[in-house]
């Protein structure tokens, strides 16, 4: 199937930049644009497309606020947030708002396409550099849990807790099954399991939620 991509950003070079790179892939198509997040909400609405490439700092309507009303629009997009600013609110925020992942500006055209497909995928994506800066900012928001992960944690099984902080650490399907010596489609079906009973989209918000509920500490 055809990858079908939005590209938000208030640069025009920068958006005819992204789109000649995707339009190149045979697996992807740009289905349109939109120059601030006010108009990407409204474009998502109308093209329904399954990755939206969003920018952070915008007129109107900033990325990370329009990343959360797409999210809480239930319209099965997935955001990969695209941005020259790997500062640590902009992660945190970012992904609390519902982002799916996380690449900077500089990525390569490989990367930028890969990265596309793996979001649309339903995995996690998260730039190295970012990643790190991500643990270190967990480190210094997360000091305490929230109390609402803290009781929702208590619905899953001890396997499907275990599960959840492999992801948490950065582990694909493959290799948590390698880890836990089981076959992958049993992996496979415990992420599903904790994403609803968590009610939580994809891996990025697993990832998020077990930091938060003191899961997994940031080293």
């Amino acid at each position: 199937m055809t990858i079908r991509v939005l590209i938000v950003d208030d640069q025009a070079m920068v958006r005819e930049g992204f789109s000649v790179l995707l339009n190149a892939m045979p697996d992807i198509e740009v289905v349109g644009e939109a120059v601030n997040g006010r108009e990407a909400v409204r474009r998502v609405a109308e093209l329904a497309p399954d990755v939206v490439l969003m920018d952070i700092r915008m007129p109107e309507l900033n990325g990370i606020d329009a990343t959360r009303e797409i999210v809480a629009a239930d319209s099965g997009a997935k955001v990969l947030v695209l941005t020259t600013f790997d500062l640590d609110e902009y992660v945190y925020q970012a992904l609390r708002a519902g982002a799916s992942g996380f690449l900077l500006k500089d990525a390569s055209a490989r990367q930028l396409a890969d990265g596309v497909r793996v979001v649309a995928a339903g995995e996690a994506l998260l730039a190295p550099t970012v990643t790190r800066r991500l643990i270190t900012e967990f480190s210094r928001l997360a000091g305490t849990p929230r109390p609402a992960a803290m009781t929702q944690v208590g619905d899953l099984t001890e396997r499907e807790t275990e599960v959840l902080v492999l992801i948490a650490q950065g582990l694909s399907n493959a290799e948590i099954a390698s880890h836990l010596v089981v076959a992958e489609s049993t992996i496979k079906t415990h992420v599903s399991r904790v994403l609803v009973k968590l009610g939580l989209r994809d891996r990025t918000q697993a990832a998020v939620f077990a930091y938060e509920a003191r899961l997994v500490t940031p080293s």
